[in-house]
């Protein structure tokens, strides 16, 4: 005889294999829940904090600099009278317009300072990284070049006028030795004194960058460049060099941002004199100009974006880090 099993049996057996199969799927996916809520949970404070101090500050500025203003009031309403007095005289071609000529000037000293900044940092940090062996001297040399960090950038920079002004260290000295016959008046309040604070203020910001993209290159490549016949020139440009890539375009966009809106270090070793961008803002909020300060700093923000999106185009950053 054929035995035959209840069809009540059959469907009873077949959910708890269901169920059996199910159950795995519920548990894995219960840990991913949590794992993806951890995950927002974490990240929520920064972005608020990001969306809290910066997204909205710049909305803000936006939504200003189109609104107008007289001698006692700012009053909100739409115009593009700001931007227009900003590129004022720029449509003609017989006279360069006053923002043409700040923005020439800000650039020239933006340009001046990452050279020079690039030049020195590159050389301390691959003095630091390939010639100082030991860990702790690289630390002790770190903390030596944070020594002028430890006061502020008002006193670092009031601290060249004793050595750069007409009776100055430097004059003195010079005068001394005979090798000029009156006091130097460009060493204080002009173009060499900036450029010279800007140099001193930021130098460090491009040292940090490339000397962590110089420790993680691995040493054995220099060795083999040098096995094969190359110069130390030639291992700086074709090994070292490439592979800092990244630190430099970093360091570059510290550098050049610092510097595009710095009112200060222009105000004090320009002697007022200096016109720049940073500087016009900071003079327009003094007199309660918002609106037109506003869109000064939207497009200062704007040329910057715009310098650094060229830097990351070339290097990309995220798949270098």
């Amino acid at each position: 005889m054929r035995c035959t099993k209840p069809a009540g049996s059959v469907q009873t057996i077949g959910n708890h294999a269901m169920a059996s199969i199910e159950l795995p799927v519920q548990t894995l996916e219960a840990p991913v829940k949590h794992r993806r809520a951890a995950a927002w949970l974490q990240a929520t404070p920064l972005t608020l904090t990001f969306a809290l101090f910066f997204i909205v500050p710049l909305i803000i500025t936006l939504i200003v600099s189109f609104w107008d203003f007289n001698e006692y009031q700012i009053i909100p309403a739409f115009t593009f009278k700001n931007y227009a007095a900003i590129f004022d005289g720029c449509s003609s071609m017989t006279d360069v317009c006053v923002t043409f000529k700040t923005y020439w000037s800000t650039i020239k000293f933006c340009a001046i300072v990452w050279t020079v900044t690039l030049l020195i940092g590159f050389t301390i940090a691959y003095f630091l990284a390939f010639h100082v062996r030991s860990s702790g001297m690289q630390t002790v040399l770190f903390l030596v070049c944070t020594i002028p960090f430890w006061t502020s950038n008002v006193i670092r920079m009031i601290s060249w006028m004793p050595l750069l002004g007409r009776n100055g260290l430097v004059n003195q000295a010079l005068v001394s030795a005979h090798l000029v016959d009156r006091p130097l008046e460009w060493l204080l309040y002009s173009n060499f004194s900036v450029v010279l604070a800007f140099v001193h203020l930021y130098t460090f910001f491009m040292i940090v960058p490339i000397f962590n993209a110089m420790m993680r290159i691995d040493r054995s490549l220099l060795e083999a460049a040098r096995d094969a016949g190359a110069s130390g020139w030639q291992v700086i440009r074709e090994v070292v060099l490439p592979l800092s890539k990244t630190g430099i375009v970093i360091g570059s966009i510290f550098v050049i941002t610092i510097v595009m809106g710095d009112f200060l270090t222009v105000g004090v070793m320009g002697g007022q004199q200096i016109a720049s961008v940073g500087k016009i803002i900071q003079v327009q909020t003094g007199y309660l100009q918002f609106p037109a300060a506003a869109a000064n700093a939207i497009i200062l923000l704007a040329v910057v974006l715009l310098i650094v999106w060229a830097l990351t185009r070339v290097v990309d950053i995220r798949k270098e880090l």
